[in-house]
């Protein structure tokens, strides 16, 4: 029908989507130099991660939804092939969401300590640690912990052997998320800490000649000397608490998108195994498509608070005509 042709349209044009819109993310850090440094090897990493799911994965997943039944007509090989990158490359793109997280937090609560070369040494580590953990996830089915393939049935879908359930789930999902939300509530409370305190950095009273009539959108710094005493007056923000507030606001919508799109696939996927739940089938691609979904909103997000990546996307559209 057109109603069908219509649903299915939108799984092909997502797939699209996120494949050009990460590859373009991806072109742009490797053609600008500005870009070959923390921490746009955590973007790097991610995109490269959102890519490959939009890639690999997302295609076999629309052949499987387009098949009767949606049934697994590619064979056993090709369906470990299949569920090893599905779940290899959404696992690094969380991890790699988690990693962007915690730099930014350290970032901003950690000025001093947090230097250029700690934080290059750091996010390389959170890099290799992102790619080892989330291959330990995606191999141990294919060691023989739990089936992905059933010929009879011709079904092929994760492992349903409740501990490994519990253990995919929990490192690909519930230990990142957990960070997330750490993360967010520290950079929260520190950018209100800081708002709180400028509001009582005055030692003194100001004279009402030095007092400022009208507030300047820019960041003004008054100091004011009388009986031996010294005041301290802003108005506007701070260069700290703009960095803090745009923090905050970055690490909270890309948490409350990751959260959005990927809770409902990781709570069936969680509860299934352990009641043995039959879920709809139609509900299962619902909630997996959405999940997909994350991989095209990360450049989004990441790139929407950075303006030299829109500039540095006008320049390679000019430098292409």
């Amino acid at each position: 029908s057109l109603f069908t042709v219509l649903i299915l349209t939108l799984p092909v044009l997502l797939t699209v989507a996120t494949f050009l819109w990460n590859l373009l993310v991806l072109a742009t850090i490797l053609r600008v130099k500005a870009f070959h440094r923390v921490p746009h090897n955590l973007v790097a990493s991610t995109a490269v991660s959102d890519v490959l799911v939009a890639a690999l994965v997302m295609p076999l997943s629309l052949v499987k939804e387009l098949s009767a039944g949606r049934r697994w007509r590619l064979g056993r090989e090709l369906c470990l092939v299949w569920v090893c990158f599905d779940v290899l490359c959404c696992t690094a793109s969380i991890w790699n969401v988690t990693a962007i997280a915690l730099d930014r937090y350290w970032s901003v609560t950690r000025q001093l300590q947090y230097t250029l070369l700690a934080r290059r040494r750091i996010s390389n580590v959170m890099i290799a640690l992102t790619w080892l953990l989330s291959a330990a996830i995606s191999l141990a089915p294919l060691l023989g912990w739990g089936e992905t393939y059933s010929p009879e049935q011709e079904r092929c879908q994760l492992s349903q052997d409740p501990s490994y359930a519990i253990v995919s789930t929990g490192g690909a999902f519930y230990l990142p998320l957990c960070v997330v939300l750490f993360v967010y509530w520290k950079i929260y409370k520190a950018s209100k800490f800081h708002m709180g305190g400028r509001r009582r950095n005055a030692v003194g009273p100001l004279p009402e000649a030095a007092q400022v009539k009208e507030a300047s959108k820019e960041p003004q710094m008054v100091f004011t000397a009388r009986r031996a005493a010294i005041t301290f007056q802003t108005d506007g923000e701070t260069w700290r608490e703009q960095k803090e507030k745009k923090a905050a606001l970055m690490v909270g919508i890309l948490i409350g998108v990751f959260v959005l799109c990927w809770i409902p696939f990781f709570i069936t996927e969680l509860i299934s195994p352990l009641c043995s739940c039959n879920i709809p089938p139609v509900w299962k691609s619902i909630f997996l498509w959405l999940g997909y979904s994350n991989s095209f909103f990360n450049p989004l997000i990441y790139t929407a608070f950075n303006k030299n990546y829109n500039n540095a996307f006008k320049n390679l559209f000019i430098k292409q005509r």
